[in-house]
């Protein structure tokens, strides 16, 4: 099952190999929700894997973003104690650019308009 979250990226970390075949690389989006009135701020840590870790090299700390996610849960036992620990595998990333004021839209081609008249009422075509 895939998941999607929109927020500020607010840190991008280095890539990181963990084993000659196994790399990951880590970043942090900044999510802002109004609950009731009062505001909410959750800093959410991604990660990405292997090929994945370039998703974030095209888009800059401070910048609106999308990503696409997947959760990932494991189950790790040292020394007779059982841990769980939960991922949040991204694989995907989009720039959430907003559109600027005075920035170029598309024509309205549904309005209205009369076309011009040449002034004679009768015919106006040349034979």
């Amino acid at each position: 099952m895939s998941f999607e979250i929109t927020g500020k990226l607010v840190v991008k970390y280095n890539t990181v190999q963990r084993s000659e075949s196994f790399k990951t690389r880590e970043f942090v989006i900044e999510k802002t929700d109004d609950i009731n009135g009062r505001v909410i701020t959750n800093y959410i840590k991604f990660q990405s894997v292997q090929d994945r870790t370039t998703i974030v090299d095209r888009h800059n700390e401070g910048e609106m973003v999308k990503v696409y996610f997947n959760i990932k849960g494991t189950r790790w036992e040292k020394d007779g104690k059982v841990n769980y620990i939960t991922n949040l595998d991204a694989w995907r990333m989009e720039s959430m650019m907003q559109a600027q004021p005075g920035a170029d839209r598309m024509p309205d081609y549904n309005t209205s308009q009369e076309a011009p008249s040449s002034g004679n009422s009768g015919d106006d075509l040349p034979f």
